[in-house]
């Protein structure tokens, strides 16, 4: 059983956290997986769409013995199932947006469908902001930083407040 995955939760349409609260439980259903630890919930800027609504962003520790691809398959199914998101190319408004930061020390670089960590989480407040409040001591695998130091060292000046 991996104890050190990290997944992203973001929402931007609709009662922001409710949605979040919703995909809490409805992650903490997934097989073999267990949610052992929650951030708080972050106002924040959307960084790369416009005009869109600001966005209310968490990050959630998780247990499984679920390998990486199944658990993504899940993720993707509560975000379809229970929010109604149609995945595409271009970065839009949505219910729910859930990612895979990390699965424990696992590289993997299968773009687009999996890719872990998550490529662009270093240099995103709205990820490393509640991140570090419940991981601050985790090593980024690939850049040997703690989560602390990478939030430390970010350039990103967006706005990220806490609720």
């Amino acid at each position: 059983m991996e104890k050190d995955i990290f997944i992203a939760l973001g929402s931007n349409v609709g009662d922001r956290e409710l949605n979040l609260l919703r995909a809490v439980a409805e992650i903490a259903k997934v097989p073999d997986s267990k949610v052992t630890a929650l951030s708080s919930f972050y106002d924040t800027e959307p960084v790369g769409m416009g005009a869109a609504d600001n966005f209310l962003n968490a990050v959630l520790r998780l247990e499984s013995s679920l390998p990486p691809d199944d658990l993504l398959r899940e993720l993707m199914r509560i975000e379809s199932e229970s929010f109604q998101r149609k995945r595409s190319s271009s970065v839009d408004s949505r219910r729910m947006d859930l990612d895979i930061l990390f699965y424990g020390s696992c590289l993997i670089d299968r773009p687009p469908a999996l890719v872990i960590p998550h490529p662009r989480l270093h240099e995103r407040r709205f990820v490393l902001v509640p991140l570090a409040e419940v991981a601050p001591e985790f090593m980024h695998p690939l850049l040997q930083k703690r989560v602390s130091t990478l939030l430390a060292e970010l350039k990103d000046d967006s706005q990220v407040t806490k609720t």
